[in-house]
């Protein structure tokens, strides 16, 4: 413990120290987010935070990883460090995507073949247990890229991809202390340091933003403790404290918020006959502002919406996945659509209203 606690004293220390410095570099070389089309943001702001927290968490775990841990964490750093290269040389000088694919690609590779970390079966949802290896590689492959890219595409607003960060991070961090796994749960805390020093700068109104540096670098790690938290805990004895019974329900729940909100962005593109990479203003957190809320309240509404969901996760572990699974998707459809009912119904209002005005004048 004194080590985990020391790395993310050292990592929040370093990144509240350098964040201020990467500001003022890139302010003075104005490289800048401009606002503009999909942004919210009224300003030029920096967006590349990402370098900041990369620093801190890197630095903390050289310094307080055993010598042990760094050896067999080395092919996951380097993974993350292909990740944030990528993401800098995107904020810099926009990169096709096939380049940021073709990354994730490398660094999944990395991680299923060089660490072993990989999802080696269904765990029981569908009563499917073990799975062929080269299916359990490329169902592996596609988690690993789509929570990476989910994380990634709810960075668009003040505080909401750190906050996001820092709840996953500490569930996943508890645990793997708790089952005795502490080098990941060193590189857990390694992160919220980082995250909650950030979070002092990107807070409404924010100073800089975290860019692709930083959003391709923490959705691929909190991927990699997604997918190691689901195979590790389902595998564990019985008799095992803090063993939980729904491994993939309580995984999911944990990124519920960038998970569930790319796949209904996807499927509401998907409807309206349009690429599901094309830009819009369809995310969940451009609906709760259309409603009326501040950057900070609709960060807010969506950080209780998901430590709610991993508390209901958790209080009905017992169910297993079968059961809990489809009870977390409905519950986050049946909340979805009461958000959209909302939204209709607040247009509606608009609408009767302006035309009263015009019928008065």
């Amino acid at each position: 413990m004194p080590q985990t606690l020391a790395s993310l004293i050292t990592s929040f220390i370093l990144t509240f120290l350098v964040t201020p410095l990467v500001v003022g570099f890139f302010k003075k070389r104005n490289i800048m987010d401009k606002p503009g089309g999909r942004k919210i943001h009224t300003g030029d702001t920096p967006s590349m935070g990402g370098i900041a927290i990369f620093i801190g968490m890197i630095i903390a775990l050289l310094i307080w990883m055993p010598m042990v841990g760094l050896q067999r964490f080395k092919f996951f750093y380097g993974a993350m460090g292909i990740m944030f290269i990528v993401g800098l040389r995107d904020d810099l000088v926009p990169v096709r995507p096939i380049v940021k694919l073709a990354a994730q690609l490398l660094s999944s590779c990395m991680v299923i073949f060089l660490m072993d970390i990989k999802l080696n079966s269904f765990y029981g949802l569908l009563t499917i247990e073990e799975l062929p290896y080269i299916i359990s590689f490329f169902f592996s492959l596609f988690t690993l890229i789509v929570i990476t890219n989910s994380y990634n595409l709810i960075d668009g607003l003040d505080g909401l991809a750190s906050s996001i960060g820092i709840i996953a991070f500490f569930f996943f961090g508890i645990y793997f202390f708790l089952v005795g796994q502490t080098y990941y749960s060193m590189v857990c805390f390694a992160f919220i340091g980082a995250l909650i020093a950030f979070l002092n700068f990107n807070w409404e109104p924010s100073r800089i933003f975290m860019g692709d540096t930083g959003a391709l670098l923490i959705g691929f790690a909190l991927a990699v403790v997604t997918i190691k938290f689901i195979d590790y805990n389902h595998y564990l004895p019985e008799e095992t404290p803090f063993k939980l019974t729904s491994s993939v329900a309580v995984g999911i729940s944990v990124i519920i918020i960038p998970l569930f909100d790319t796949l209904r962005v996807f499927i509401s593109r998907a409807v309206k006959r349009k690429s599901p990479f094309s830009p819009d203003k369809t995310h969940l957190h451009h609906i709760l502002m259309r409603l009326g809320f501040s950057h900070s309240g609709t960060t807010l509404i969506m950080i209780a919406t998901n430590i709610a969901i991993i508390c209901i996760a958790l209080a009905l572990d017992f169910l297993g996945d079968n059961i809990l699974v489809p009870l977390i998707i409905g519950l986050c459809i049946l909340l979805s659509l009461m958000l959209d009912e909302i939204l209709r119904a607040n247009i509606r209002r608009k609408k009767k209203a302006i035309t009263k005005s015009f019928r008065r004048d």
